[in-house]
């Protein structure tokens, strides 16, 4: 009799998709109002410790500077074997979109004064991918009553 596959940490929500982060207070935090996905630009040891399930991206936010998209704050914890090819662990990491996305939601972000978070960092077919969405704080409208 064969023992039963051990589970994997990380949770398996469509066909091919391996869900590593999550940023579960996003949809409490704000109003998300269009969701996109975009490739990250990762070194070895980032994606060893993303396999690992070791980020978070509750604070992280992305920066839309002249040479793109950039995600900001998400902590990727270093891979324990890296050695000396460790990476820094909340370094700014390239989302990788194309250019009209990238005008269309930099342009809404600076007239509108809405921003764009991460939702959750996922692998599809081996491949790193981030969902972002374009949000809209709440306000202090839904923390009046509180003191």
């Amino acid at each position: 009799m064969a023992k039963p596959a051990k589970k994997l940490v990380q949770s398996a929500n469509k066909a091919g998709e391996l869900v590593v982060a999550q940023n579960r207070a996003a949809s409490y935090n704000y109003h998300l109002l269009e969701r996109m996905e975009a490739g990250i630009v990762l070194h070895g040891t980032e994606v060893k410790a993303l396999r690992e399930g070791k980020a978070n991206i509750r604070d992280a936010f992305v920066d839309f500077k002249p040479s793109g998209p950039w995600l900001v704050n998400a902590h990727i914890a270093q891979y324990l074997v890296g050695g000396p090819w460790n990476h820094e662990p909340l370094g700014n990491r390239k989302l990788l979109l194309h250019k009209n996305e990238i005008h269309k939601w930099a342009g809404r972000t600076q007239s509108k004064g809405l921003t764009v978070i991460p939702l959750r960092i996922y692998f599809r077919d081996g491949i790193a991918k981030c969902e972002i969405a374009l949000a809209q704080g709440h306000g202090k409208s839904r923390h009046a009553g509180q003191s």
